[in-house]
């Protein structure tokens, strides 16, 4: 496929193959699926393999990445023909976001889909993030481990002292990249908001932290007891969330679904405008049907947003609304995992 710098439309019936392709160049940004698949579940079924192979450009640098999936095996990884040692090596080489209808009910969802947000942004336009996360993510598995020992054995202090430093080291540093990155989006969302609302709404995101900053390490001290009988971490970055209000009212308990639904949309918005602030140049935007969730406004101002950023967009079938509204620069249908070009 060559896709145009500005808007493909992919389209089609159900179960046909849209979202794989979404799925693929999201895979090769972010070295994970947006839905959490596994690598054999991202394998067609009666395949033991499957290889991608992407180009792109960024900042004028070309960029080739061959991406294999083998159910057996470890996957393996290849930037200009050369392998890369760790997945996390191939974040930062371009920026995608991605939007389907089960973001828009990200407000209302739990607070681990509000945290899963803040790190696929921050590990695209941070390694240091990308490095603290993990490092986090694998003492926090090794102090859990411990805890759950601890209640047969106590002569493990030393260690759990040691694990408990290394924890609130990362723990403070993502802490403090999470809350740098609510008040960055929060600066762009209001104005998209207010946009979105015709000014009626004044939408705030306040960044909840799941320990009380700068005492992360004596926090954990002084709830031990408590993790011990838990077997289980209590407080840290595992424990953070976001909040938003309109209008000073909380939108998760009190806001309506289409106030949940336009702030979600905000949101999205807004992480563009964060990503062309921070890297110079737009993401790479991946619509997997959203249009159809949306109700005619809302779908005016996400389409009216589409300028200058390259978009693959998927739906079911090319409507009179889509032929009207959506100017694509080359159009596909897919059937059966097959695209063909449309050229009407």
């Amino acid at each position: 496929m060559e896709p145009a710098p500005g808007i493909n439309l992919l389209y089609g019936d159900n179960a046909q193959g849209k979202t794989n392709l979404l799925e693929a160049v999201y895979l090769c940004a972010t070295a994970s699926s947006h839905r959490g698949a596994k690598d054999r579940e991202m394998i067609a079924f009666g395949s033991d393999e499957a290889h991608i192979r992407l180009d792109v450009e960024s900042k004028g640098i070309g960029t080739r990445i061959d991406l294999h999936l083998n159910r057996e095996k470890k996957r393996e990884v290849q930037v200009n023909n050369v392998p890369l040692r760790k997945m996390s090596d191939l974040l930062g080489l371009f920026h995608v976001v991605f939007f389907s209808p089960e973001d828009l009910k990200i407000i209302k969802s739990a607070p681990v889909e509000r945290r899963t947000f803040m790190n696929v942004e921050l590990c695209q336009l941070d390694g240091a993030y990308t490095r603290d996360l993990m490092d986090y993510k694998r003492t926090l598995t090794q102090r859990n481990a411990l805890l759950k020992e601890m209640r047969e054995n106590r002569d493990y202090g030393s260690l759990l002292d040691a694990y408990d430093t290394r924890l609130a080291a990362a723990g403070e540093r993502l802490m403090t990249a999470r809350r740098s990155f609510t008040e960055e989006l929060e600066e762009i969302v209001q104005g998209i908001h207010r946009e979105l609302t015709d000014g009626k709404e004044d939408l705030r995101i306040r960044y909840v932290p799941g320990a009380e900053m700068g005492r992360m390490e004596e926090k954990l001290f002084l709830t031990r007891d408590r993790d011990l009988s838990q077997g289980s971490t209590l407080i840290g970055p595992q424990r953070d969330e976001m909040e938003f209000a309109i209008n000073g009212i909380d939108v998760k308990h009190f806001g309506s679904q289409g106030q949940q639904r336009t702030t979600a949309l905000s949101m999205k918005l807004a992480e563009i405008g964060l990503v062309k602030q921070k890297r110079g140049e737009p993401p790479i935007l991946l619509l997997d049907d959203v249009l159809s969730e949306l109700d005619a406004g809302r779908q005016e101002k996400l389409l009216g947003s589409l300028s200058g950023i390259q978009t693959f967009l998927t739906c079911t079938g090319l409507d009179d609304f889509v032929r009207r509204q959506v100017r694509a620069d080359k159009k596909w249908k897919v059937t059966k995992g097959t695209l063909t070009e449309d050229d009407t």
